[in-house]
């Protein structure tokens, strides 16, 4: 018997909708400081999101959808120093309270708290990113109410490599039986499943809502609130939770259960 012992949640979509309104935005702000006439609009954007990381995503627009840009010599440090940029305009925008939870996230925290249940962050944003999160949402407090913050380059390899999934189980010093991990993504549900967590919980948003979810327990739209249901997308365990309005901390142990023990 496995018992669940700790959520490791990624942060950009799934705590929040950061994305679209939040780290395009800045992107936008930090290119238009910067002189640059770059513009990323929603359609493009989402397709940048196929590419973790903000420094890997201008990278990989440079030399896909800007190859006219004369590069500068010291490319990784251009990219660098834009991407600075970028996270003080993103913070910004938090500080405003431009960019709140989603759905049912601050609920199910504090569900999860009182009931002993231990929290961990796994993301490729940075650490910057994730405290201003937190702190702008859950209070000054906020970076407390999570055991292990595993962010941005803290390891090499990005999502979807399982290293930062493994390293946030490793400093929890628990085995992937004993955890479970939600995520929003199909780049997030391959890191999961290849650091050894069966137990997989997605919740899609506009960015994410046609990608692919194989091996995820349960799909849904959000984790719902009081008088805003959450809808069953799919999944593995998807015909067992009919009925269910919310995503709380009695369904996740029962969704833990029976995917540890199919496993």
């Amino acid at each position: 018997m496995h018992p669940l012992n700790a959520l490791i949640f990624d942060v950009d979509g799934t705590l929040a909708d950061t994305e679209r309104d939040g780290h395009r935005v800045a992107f936008n702000r930090a290119f238009a400081e910067a002189g640059l006439d770059w513009v990323w609009d929603e359609a493009l954007y989402g397709a940048l999101l196929a590419v973790t990381g903000g420094k890997e995503r201008i990278h990989h627009y440079l030399h896909h959808y800007n190859q006219a840009f004369q590069q500068p010599v010291d490319l990784a440090g251009f990219i660098a120093g834009l991407h600075r940029a970028k996270t003080a305009h993103y913070t910004q925008l938090l500080g405003e309270g431009l960019i709140p939870l989603r759905p049912g996230v601050q609920r199910l925290l504090e569900e999860a708290r009182a009931a002993g249940v231990r929290l961990a962050v796994a993301t490729t944003t940075t650490p910057e990113n994730v405290t201003a999160l937190l702190e702008s949402t859950l209070g000054s407090e906020g970076c407390s109410w999570f055991e292990v913050i595993a962010a941005g380059d803290i390891v090499p390899a990005k999502k979807p490599a399982p290293d930062i999934y493994t390293w946030a189980m490793a400093q929890l010093a628990l085995p992937p039986e004993q955890c479970l991990a939600i995520e929003d993504s199909d780049n997030g549900v391959r890191s999961v499943l290849d650091a050894g967590i069966r137990s997989l919980l997605v919740t899609t948003n506009g960015y994410t809502a046609e990608q692919n979810f194989s091996g995820a327990s349960l799909v849904v739209d959000q984790l719902g609130e009081h008088g805003r249901p959450m809808t069953l997308l799919g999944g593995e365990l998807a015909t067992m939770m009919q009925g269910r309005a919310m995503v709380d901390l009695e369904l996740l142990r029962v969704l833990h259960q029976q995917t540890v023990e199919k496993s």
